[in-house]
């Protein structure tokens, strides 16, 4: 399958956060709607419609109702092949896991 980037001048004209400047997805992910508005929030620093979470399952039935939770308000998180992944530039990568992704004030859903 193909991948093609999504630039952030795509998603806003004005971004708080600049880097990095585009996203490399599947044509399924380019066009998802709550990926977008995720991203949006991302380099806006606009968490205004997101809130942190009480316990892991919150984060999990954000993933199974098709939501990309933020991690450390810099990483849209996707839950993918049974693993959680991170978006970077160049495409989804592994989460490690450490202390950190345990802390709900990590999170926002």
């Amino acid at each position: 399958m193909k991948k093609s980037r999504l630039y952030l001048h795509e998603l806003l004209e004005d971004p708080v956060v600049s880097y990095p400047a585009w996203y490399l997805l599947s044509p399924r992910l380019h066009r998802n709607e709550n990926l977008h508005e995720t991203l949006r929030a991302i380099h806006s620093l606009n968490f205004t419609s997101y809130r942190h979470p009480e316990n892991p399952e919150e984060i999990f039935a954000a993933f199974r109702a098709g939501g990309f939770p933020i991690y450390f308000e810099r990483y849209a998180a996707g839950y993918f092949g049974g693993k959680v992944m991170v978006l970077e530039s160049g495409g989804w990568k592994s989460m490690p896991v450490n202390e950190e992704s345990f802390g709900m004030q990590n999170w926002l859903i």
